[in-house]
């Protein structure tokens, strides 16, 4: 298959190819954008600025104050927010956009080619940033087809949100997933096979997990040479490591060698989340997918009744863990290991991860910023996004109510800004770039 040329196809079959490039174009855009009469929320302090001007040139935000203080240049074009609290892109950091799960609809993509993969990861990448979420970090997809995507949505070829990537899951024989690498000189060229490829972080995977047949969770079969080696080849790239992981066996292993962060969780012991806590490791539990809200759409996929009853049996620990991680001070970042978009519990399954944050002891505006700021601190690339403020990418979305009293607030989602482009605005459906 010619692969520079799939994602080529894709911007032709859903007609993104020039729109989206032209709409960004310094000869079409207007010099200015502002934001005029909503409430912008200051995510560090939960603070708002009531009646609010957010000032945008090109991708950026050049100023953001009350409207008395800043006086909106005569080009500018002028979007009205009144009633509306404006909030920092939501970011989601556990993301499949090619996700395969047991059950009848996994079993039909099982075949899927690289072609159909690569369209239907970017429906979902655009469908993903008109929920709200302006940058994602995908933890494993297939064939380089992530950073394809990642080129076609900067060159505006595609749509989606920021993307950092971790490229193929890394796993031992046997493991869970699909690149499969035994021994520290196996461990180190995988490694350095998705760094040069684009890989940001390292995925590997020391456990296994609810979607394995076989495997335990709680299971530790990484040795100590294969744990330690692949990530000290990140570290010596510049490339953090994040582990798949329920197992506390396995969690104590990947802490003595300075692992960056787990995903889920599902059963970390209290000595885990306290060396978690002092060397400041990172969780992004994902727990939408073993609570209640996500079997909606275990029914849509056709998942089989062992998956099911592993997603039960998981559930209660993973929720105990979130609690106990919460109270502790764990370094949290919003996961969820089902699409951003994907319905759960009547919203979003990412605004359903930010409210469980909140129910498992969060405060309305500490899970607010776990879909924000601390994200973009995990990342790296908090100088960049994460906060309405100067200088930063102008990706902003728009609810109804404030968020840091309620985070429900954040279902009312109707306006998605990224780079100072409107991509939804339900209010004024004309201001949109389709």
């Amino acid at each position: 298959m010619n692969r520079p040329h799939v994602l080529a196809a894709l911007a032709a079959t859903l007609g993104l190819g020039s729109a989206p490039l032209a709409a960004q174009s310094p000869a079409e855009t207007p010099a200015m954008t502002a934001l005029v009469g909503g409430s912008v929320v200051d995510v560090d302090s939960g603070k708002t600025i009531g009646d609010a001007v957010v000032l945008i040139e090109g991708e950026k935000i050049v100023r953001v104050g009350p409207s008395a203080s800043i006086e909106v240049p005569p080009s500018a074009k002028i979007v009205r927010m009144d009633g509306k609290w404006l909030v920092p892109g939501l970011m989601n950091m556990h993301v499949h956009f090619g996700l395969k799960l047991p059950g009848a609809e996994g079993a039909e993509l099982m075949n899927e080619k690289d072609g159909e993969q690569a369209l239907r990861m970017a429906a979902n990448a655009h469908r993903t940033l008109l929920a709200g979420v302006t940058t994602v970090r995908l933890t494993a997809e297939d064939r380089g087809l992530d950073f394809m995507l990642k080129r076609a949505i900067g060159k505006g070829q595609a749509i989606g949100p920021r993307i950092e990537s971790a490229g193929e899951l890394i796993v031992p024989t046997g493991g869970h997933g699909s690149l499969e690498a035994d021994g520290p000189a196996e461990l180190s060229k995988a490694a350095r096979l998705q760094i040069k490829a684009g890989a940001s972080w390292i995925k590997i995977a020391i456990s296994g997990g609810i979607s394995d047949t076989h495997g335990d969770i709680s299971a530790a079969p990484m040795t100590d040479s294969e744990l330690s080696t692949i990530i000290e080849v990140a570290h010596r790239n510049g490339v953090k490591v994040t582990a798949h992981n329920g197992s506390s066996e396995a969690a104590l292993q990947a802490l003595k060698f300075g692992v960056d962060c787990f995903e889920h969780g599902y059963h970390l012991n209290d000595e885990v989340l306290t060396e978690m806590k002092k060397q400041g490791t990172w969780l992004v539990p994902t727990i939408v997918v073993s609570q209640p809200g996500a079997y909606e759409f275990y029914r849509k996929i056709g998942s089989p009744d062992w998956y099911l009853e592993r997603v039960a049996s998981t559930g209660k620990d993973h929720w105990a863990v979130l609690q106990k991680a919460i109270r502790m001070g764990v370094n949290v970042a919003l996961g969820t290991d089902q699409f951003p978009f994907e319905p759960n519990g009547g919203t979003t399954a990412t605004v359903a991860e930010a409210e469980l944050y909140q129910k498992a002891g969060m405060t309305h505006l500490q899970a607010l910023q776990a879909a924000t700021i601390r994200p973009a601190a995990m990342l790296g690339v908090d100088k960049s996004v994460g906060r309405i403020v100067a200088g930063q990418y102008a990706d902003i979305i728009a609810v109804a109510a404030d968020p840091t009293k309620d985070i429900s607030a954040l279902r009312t989602l109707d306006f998605v800004m990224k780079g100072g482009v409107i991509y939804r605005n339900d209010t004024a459906p004309e201001t949109v770039v389709r």
